[in-house]
Formats: structure tokens, sequence, C-alpha cells
């Protein structure tokens, strides 16, 4: 098959992104396929595209490790010169020309089905869930309101909007649910605008910062206890993964920094808890419209109560990511994952 490896963008994950997409690009290369890897925002210049995927250059070359901090997206727009297209040259184009596009995208402009309905409209398949799943999952007050409408146990928590009366509404909200408290920005991604507090002055902090990167911010009732995933292939769940950062919690550098996190598949917990999480799991995956697979984190209080955090659409697909984990504890290798992620994919377009 002719496919498109789609990573990178303009979100706060994109370095996360193209790791995901070189991963990606070099199994499905070993699989056999005729493979480009693209960063969907900056693209590339290409004379021929009708001969691009005959081109035997190595397109996953000079991409970098995930660092320590944030990608610094002022300079990534820079790179373009002020233009506003996200779409970067080409990259249309050449996903036409594809038999299917695999989204190795995280965050805003990728995962949160803006992209998915640009390529319905224009005809292209891709792999993951629909349009309208992503947005719903991408934004956590909306997917918590999803939850608590099919019975799914989520941790309490206030919506707070911009405005002149912010600080006022988030600082009672605080009181209600009780410190600590977790701040989080409702469209982010890899627990960038996450923060843990334990006061009112490290509240009014953490909203300064978060308001940063978005208008509308999550309070939410913090959960003490452990800390898992669960992956789910066609509404079916996978071993659970329990997640134990070394030092603080599980924020952008113990998620893609080597020895940070102690990540344990299939997670060491009593088969009583192992059963709500998967069943938790698969309600969610329908209850938010999910289709082929995705990824739902919990946290479990020190009384064995599972609470559902949130839903990742299209979970992080480096070799060593939550997902491959799971798969690899059910005997399928991350090769056979990729491969396996286009053939449940192209199911969506079977009869259109």
């Amino acid at each position: 098959m002719k496919i498109t490896v789609l990573a990178g963008g303009n979100s706060t994950e994109r370095d996360v992104s193209l790791v995901s997409g070189t991963g990606v690009y070099r199994a499905l290369k070993q699989n056999g396929h005729q493979v480009v890897l693209l960063d969907v925002y900056l693209g590339v210049e290409y004379d021929d595209l009708d001969a691009i995927f005959d081109d035997p250059r190595d397109w996953a070359e000079g991409i970098a490790a995930v660092q320590e901090i944030n990608p610094d997206l002022d300079a990534i727009r820079a790179l373009k010169g002020g233009e506003k297209d996200f779409f970067g040259k080409n990259v249309c184009d050449i996903c036409k020309k594809s038999d299917i596009v695999f989204m190795a995208l995280h965050g805003a402009n990728g995962e949160d089905g803006r992209i998915q309905a640009a390529f319905d409209l224009m005809g292209i398949k891709y792999t993951g869930t629909d349009y309208l799943s992503s947005a719903i999952c991408m934004d956590k007050a909306i997917t918590k309101e999803y939850f608590l409408m099919n019975g799914i146990q989520t941790p309490a928590s206030v919506t707070i909007y911009k405005s002149v009366a912010a600080e006022k509404e988030a600082l009672e909200a605080a009181e209600r649910i009780g410190y600590p408290v977790v701040a989080k920005v409702t469209k982010g991604g890899s627990s960038v605008g996450v923060y843990i507090v334990e006061t009112k002055e490290a509240l009014e902090d953490a909203l300064k910062d978060a308001f940063r990167y978005e208008d509308k911010i999550l309070l939410e009732q913090f959960i003490k206890g452990r800390e898992f995933t669960c992956g789910v292939i066609e509404g079916k769940a996978l071993p659970i993964v329990e997640i134990a950062p070394v030092d603080g919690f599980y924020d952008y550098r113990n998620k893609y920094q080597a020895g940070s996190t102690v990540e344990t598949c299939p997670a060491n917990i009593p088969a009583e808890l192992t059963a709500k999480i998967q069943e938790m799991t698969e309600k969610a995956f329908a209850a938010l419209h999910l289709q082929t697979y995705a990824r739902i984190d919990f946290m479990a209080d020190e009384n064995g109560n599972a609470y559902c955090l949130e839903a990742n659409t299209l979970p992080g697909m480096t070799p060593t990511s939550l997902l491959p984990q799971e798969a690899a504890a059910v005997g399928m290798d991350y090769p056979a994952l990729c491969e396996h992620i286009i053939e449940i994919s192209m199911k969506k377009y079977e009869g259109k």
C-alpha cells in the first residue's frame, strides 16, 4: 500500500508526534509498504508527486528524540514566514495519492477532529476515529459530561472560563472540591498545562499559567492513589498499564525522558480492579462513539475505586509508548500493531 504518515504539526505535542511518526514509518517500511513521512505543518518541496512513493530516501532522517521541555512553537511558525495555512506544502496532494494516511499526530490541530473533517471532505482515508468523536474527546470537560451521562465514574470537576471573575470562581470551586485540586487546560495533551495545587496562592499562579494556553480550564478533584491506562482496539480492552513516576506526577518530562517513570504491563493489581478498569474502558469507548482504537486514562484510590479521567484518540506510538506495550502483552509486536491499525481503519470505508 501507499501510505503517508502524518506527524509534527504546531501543537505542544509536536516533538512527541514526530517520534511516533518515525516509529510508524519505519515499521510500515519494514512491513513492505511504500511509505512517506510528512510534517503536516511544514510539508515538503517535491517536483514529481506521482513518483514520491518510489523515492528511496529515509524520510525520518534527522528527527530527534523528545526533549525535556515543550517545543518552541513560535520558532516553528516562523519557518513558514507568517503563512496561515495549516497544511504544509504538498501535504494534501500527497495524502490524496495515498491508499490511507496514518495519523501519528497528537494534540490540537491533529487529534481534535479538524484534520479528520477536512480529509472526509477531500475523500482521504485515514487511521483512527472520526472527526466528531475526536472533537468530543479533545475537550476534557465535554468528555466528562459523556462519562457522567453514561454512568462512568469520573472525578468531580468545575469548568472555569477566562473572564474577570475567573479567579474568584476558581477559588470558590476549589474550596467546594477541596484541596489539593488539579487544574488543567481542557484541550491540552502530554500533561502540558496540568497543575496539582494545594493552596489558594498556588492555584492563582496555576490559573495565570494555564490561561496562557487556553480560555477554558478544568478544576478537578485530586484522586490520591495509583495511575493506570488501558488501550482498546475495536471496543475490546487490552491489558492495563500502571504508571508510576519516580518523582512528582506524570508530567511532560516524566512521560518522555528515559528512567523517569516505571511502567508495569500488565499492572500488578487485584483481578477485581483489572476487570473494573477494563469494563470502564470498553464502556467509555462506546459512550464517546469511538472507532478503531484509543487509550483511556484512570486513577484508582486507596479503596480500589476507579475514576475515568480522559480518552486519547491518537495515543502515543513511539515503540516504547503505552499502547504498544499493551499490544505486546497480548503477543502483538510493534510492526504488527501498526499493520493492525491500518487494517481496522480501512474497515470504516468498506461499502463507501
